[in-house]
Order: C-alpha cells, then sequence, then structure tokens
C-alpha cells in the first residue's frame, strides 16, 4: 500500500514571508457574503443562518469512499457537523434541505484556471463577466489565475468578489509570466537575475501570490525568481520546456504545470535551458512505470512538488476525441463556435494520436499511485474548447478515464488544490470546521462520472448559488467578455 504525502508544501524560507503574504490579501479566507442588491446576490437562493443538508451521498475530499445517507450542517459560512442521518442535532429554525438523490462534493480548487481565454482564429479575451460566473456556477469556488495577461483587471476582480458585488470564486493572483528569449511576446523577457527579483518584489507587492515561469525560462533567472520569491512569501510554478521537471524541481520550484508533454527530462542530447523541438514526441513516448518516469516521480514527491493536471486542454488537439460538448458550444459566442468546429474538425483529421493522450493520463496516475501530489485545472487557452468551469468539470470524467475512483478524482479537485495553496485547514473537505464550499448535483456521482455536470447548487462561505441560472447567462458570451 502506498502512503499518500499530503503535508503541506513549504520552503525553508517561507516564515519570513508570511507578513508580506498577508498584507498582499493572500489566505484572508474571511467570508466573501453577496451584498444587498449586487449581482452575487441575485444568484443567492439559499441565505440562512443555518443550513441542513439531508440525505446525500458524500464523497468529502479526504480520499475516503463515498458515505451514503449523510447530513451536513452549515451555520454561517462553516460546516459545523456531518454525520448519518438522524444522527445528526439540526440546530433549531435551521432552513432544512432534503437532497435525496443527489451527491455533495467539496467546492473545487482549480489550480490552472485562468481569467483570459484563448481560441481559434487567434481570438483572445479577457472574460471578466463569464469566467468568474462559469467557474462557480460549475462548482469550482478557487482559483489559482497560473499566469495574467492583465493582472490589474483580475486584481480588481478579485476585489469585487471579496467585496461580495460580483459573483464569483475566490481568486489567487499569479503574476504575468515570466520567459526569456527573443521575438514579440506579451511575457515578461527576463535578461538577468537582477531583473527577475525586481519583477518578483513588485507583483508581490502588488497582491500576486505566485509566479508562473514560461517555456524559454533560463536557468540563472528561474533560480533567482524562486529564491526571491519565497523571500517575499509567494510560490514559483512553471510550464517548463527549457528546464526539466527534476533540474526545476533542485532550483526549489514549488509546483509544476501540465504533466508529461512538457517534461524535457525524457528528451536526449538536450542542451541546458534548451526547449527540444520534439518535446511532444519525447515525452509522450516514456514508459510511465519505467525507472525515468519514477525518478522524476521521487524527486518531486521528496520535495514536496505538486503537479497540475490539465487533461481537458490537451484532449483539444488529439484526433477523434469527444470535445464538441453542446454546453461549451452554446457557452460561446457564434463566431468563436465557428472557428471552433473549424478547428475541431481539421484535429480530428491530423491531430496527435489518441495513444499519448492515453499515456499522458497514465502518467498522472502513476505519478498519484506513487505517492505525488496531483492537483487539476482546466487552462481555458489553446483553441477555445476548454471553458471555464465546464473544463474543470470535465477533468473530472478523464481522471475518472485514467482509472482514478471517484474518491481519488475528488480529492484531486478539492482537497489537493487547497493544499498547494496552503488553505487546506479550511477547505477541500467536507468537514466541521471548515468553510462550507460545497457542490450539490443531482444523481450519484459514483455510478456514472457525468453527474459532474448536473450541478444544482453551489456552496460558497454557506451561501447557496443558482447553478443553472448563472450558467444560462454567459451564453453566447464566451470570447466577447
Amino acid at each position: 500500500m502506498t502512503t499518500r504525502n499530503t503535508g503541506r508544501i513549504g520552503v525553508g524560507a517561507w516564515a519570513l514571508g508570511v507578513s508580506a503574504l498577508l498584507a498582499a490579501g493572500a489566505g484572508d479566507l474571511a467570508a466573501q457574503r453577496p451584498e444587498a442588491g449586487s449581482a452575487a446576490a441575485g444568484y443567492a437562493v439559499v441565505d440562512a443562518d443555518a443550513v441542513a443538508l439531508t440525505g446525500v451521498t458524500l464523497i468529502d475530499g479526504s480520499g475516503g469512499p463515498a458515505q451514503r445517507g449523510r447530513t451536513v450542517v452549515i451555520e454561517g459560512d462553516r460546516i459545523v457537523a456531518v454525520g448519518a442521518d438522524g444522527e445528526v442535532e439540526i440546530p433549531g429554525g435551521a432552513e432544512v434541505m432534503d437532497l435525496t438523490g443527489h451527491t455533495v462534493i467539496p467546492g473545487m480548487i482549480g489550480l490552472h484556471n485562468h481569467l483570459f481565454y484563448t481560441a481559434a482564429g487567434g481570438r483572445s479575451a479577457q472574460l471578466t463577466f463569464s469566467a468568474p460566473r462559469l467557474y462557480l456556477g460549475s462548482g469550482v469556488t478557487t482559483v489559482r489565475t497560473t499566469g495574467s495577461r492583465q493582472p490589474y483587471a483580475e486584481l480588481n476582480l478579485r476585489a469585487e468578489i471579496e467585496a461580495g458585488r460580483t459573483p464569483g470564486p475566490r481568486i489567487h493572483i499569479t503574476a504575468p509570466y515570466v520567459t526569456a528569449g527573443g521575438g514579440i511576446s506579451g511575457m515578461t523577457m527576463l535578461e538577468s537575475p537582477e531583473q527577475a527579483r525586481r519583477f518578483v518584489r513588485y507583483w508581490a507587492a502588488e497582491g500576486a501570490t505566485w509566479l508562473k515561469a514560461y517555456t524559454n525560462i533560463r536557468t540563472e533567472e528561474l533560480s533567482a525568481a524562486i529564491d526571491e520569491a519565497h523571500q517575499q512569501g509567494i510560490k514559483v510554478t512553471g510550464h517548463l520546456c527549457s528546464i526539466s521537471f527534476t533540474e526545476a524541481v533542485a532550483l526549489g520550484i514549488d509546483n509544476i504545470e501540465h504533466g508529461l508533454a512538457t517534461n524535457s527530462d525524457y528528451s536526449e542530447g538536450r542542451g541546458r535551458d534548451e526547449c527540444p523541438q520534439n518535446l511532444w514526441d519525447d515525452a509522450t513516448s516514456v514508459d510511465v512505470e519505467g525507472p525515468e518516469a519514477q525518478a522524476t516521480f521521487q524527486a518531486m514527491i521528496d520535495a514536496g512538488v505538486a503537479m497540475t493536471s490539465t487533461l481537458a486542454v490537451y484532449e483539444l488537439f488529439i484526433q477523434g476525441r469527444p470535445t464538441r460538448d453542446q454546453r461549451s458550444l452554446d457557452a460561446m459566442s457564434p463566431a468563436v463556435r465557428e472557428d471552433y468546429l473549424a478547428a475541431k474538425a481539421q484535429i480530428d483529421e491530423i491531430g496527435r494520436d489518441p495513444e499519448e493522450f492515453r499515456n499522458a493520463m497514465a502518467y498522472e496516475k502513476a505519478f498519484y499511485d506513487a505517492g505525488g501530489i496531483l492537483a487539476s485545472g482546466v487552462d481555458p487557452t489553446g483553441n477555445g474548447g476548454a471553458l471555464p468551469g465546464y473544463g474543470d468539470q470535465r477533468n473530472y470524467e478523464l481522471l475518472s478515464e485514467a482509472g482514478f475512483a471517484p474518491e481519488e478524482v475528488v480529492e484531486v479537485l478539492s482537497a489537493n488544490g487547497a493544499r498547494v495553496l496552503d488553505v487546506f485547514d479550511d477547505l477541500g473537505t467536507v468537514e466541521a470546521g471548515k468553510i462550507a464550499d460545497l457542490v450539490v448535483m443531482s444523481g450519484d456521482l459514483t455510478a456514472d462520472p457525468a453527474v459532474i455536470r448536473n450541478v444544482t447548487i453551489v456552496f460558497k462561505d454557506g451561501v447557496g448559488y443558482d447553478s443553472p441560472t448563472m450558467l444560462a447567462d454567459v451564453r453566447g458570451r464566451v470570447g466577447i467578455s
């Protein structure tokens, strides 16, 4: 039996940055109640002082099996009791909701959940209106942006959500991307370790709590950025290529994005700080049970470095995959939808081999089975088929296809994200004392992964929001706002 590594991910200098972290607003989990008359309040359908959810099938995020016939009691913004129906004391005057036939899981925590969106035809948009509604309405109650294009738009949106005026998830802000090399780019091109440190200090002061390195980052700049970030009390993740997973672990990185297809550990003859041209081919052909892959896993596990799964965005580039979800098509603006369907028709003819995708899924399962901390995010970029929220739900289905049991997938989508963000004391599982972030869905999720799409109510801070109405309000808007 494998012993799971579920400890906090930390760094030696972490304590040095606690005051800076709190000053930036990260980790402040004060209740986000909807302001009267606001857009957020318009979606609130359960806002009682005490609420009891009875008769549910509960998958609590701990990794343990589903529990049937359970009652969850909420007072204010916290869960106060969880137990068998009829054995839990329900406060007098509580709103009792009979949810027989429903499944409850913790609010999902998306670790690669941008607030911008890219699509076929070169389209791009900052989804200030639709992304927060899609995330919250789909059951994603906390996100990390994992790379910003309009960081001040995201900081301002976070403030509006925290004030209770705008509906949406908790937002952990990642600074603009950092990379290196020439060419035209909207990313910050780091030219020296000193510039890297200056960049980190600036964005930590502005309220970012994560930094993201991109594919052509160099060792000296990444090393300096990680060191400075840890001094400032923030963390670093990366979409890597020029630096391999094991090399990044040795530098002290906290999290690595995307899994197998971005790992240059398996590219023979690669030079220092070189992003191999055949990265995908090299990576996806590796034996996930072989010594090379296992060495990567062990290095990450020993250092407490998590991996973020983003299967929903990679699926879009694979031949013959079921990536024409009607809900997503309806949410797209007409022009985005037309270009996406045209792109998908081409991919079904000339896209990547489905066997490569199966190997990428197996890589993540092998990492998890070895004791690694696997979290999840949608990454709503690429050709536009992975939408905020809907793509997070698709990750549940894909991880199930990869062989994860329902309770394991829920742990990946909730508790492990909370561990990476250092909010596990308050979020990630359904247990007494934690914040009441819950997803209610119609049906038995243990019997059918597609039930993840049947969200009826999403509780955030003990307030229940009307998921179908929230999602209906974004139809035709993705790609515009």
